[in-house]
């Protein structure tokens, strides 16, 4: 099957590129071309098109965090202190009136550090987290508990404070649930109380409207 130039119309091989009577790039080559801007047409189809699926994979994101605490660590650095001073005393009592060796007396007072170690890795496993629709409590390690309490169900929320914890600056949080039981859920010995009860009260309204 010959070729024919599109200019001047002369007859040319089928493997031929270029006329040759005029020189002109054959339309077989111009075919090619046009197969080339086809491939980037649909590659830049690709691209529109990824977009909207990782919209789509957005949208199925968790719902935003507002805010997660947990109980404040003020006792836990307040028994580090009393460790370091017992453990100093120790030491010091040991060296002047015993015969102990200093070392074991080191070894006992580093021992000391134990207790408030335990209660600052047992505050650690107590979170509280607030998202846009409820109101999860985590505690424990090995068996986790996590309780979701639907904001919508919340009634009333309530700061408590005694007079220590007021002089400090830090509280509990009651919330009153509509669920069956009833049962009042405690964010105990937080810091700024009053704080996170607005921040719970406003998100309330906000699933009022």
């Amino acid at each position: 099957m010959n070729t024919y130039c599109t200019q001047c119309g002369a007859d040319n091989s089928e493997s031929a590129i270029y006329c040759r009577k005029c020189g002109t790039l054959l339309e077989k080559e111009e075919e090619t071309r046009v197969a080339t801007r086809g491939r980037g047409s649909l590659l830049a189809d690709q691209k529109v098109d990824l977009p909207d699926r990782m919209g789509d994979t957005a949208g199925t994101d968790d719902e935003a965090e507002i805010f997660s605490i947990s109980p404040t660590l003020l006792f836990v650095k307040l028994g580090y202190v009393a460790a370091a001073v017992a453990a100093i005393f120790l030491v010091a009592i040991t060296a002047a009136f015993t015969s102990v060796s200093s070392g074991w007396a080191v070894v006992a007072g580093l021992l000391l550090f134990l207790v408030p170690a335990f209660y600052h890795f047992k505050q650690k496993l107590v979170r509280y987290t607030l998202t846009e629709s409820k109101l999860e409590i985590d505690e424990g390690l090995i068996s986790r508990r996590t309780r979701n309490l639907p904001i919508r169900r919340i009634q009333d929320v309530t700061v408590s404070m005694t007079v220590l914890q007021r002089m400090l600056g830090f509280g509990d949080l009651v919330v009153d649930n509509a669920s069956d039981d009833g049962e009042k859920v405690t964010l105990t010995n937080i810091n700024k109380p009053r704080h996170y009860a607005d921040v719970l009260l406003r998100q309330m309204k906000r699933l009022e409207r």
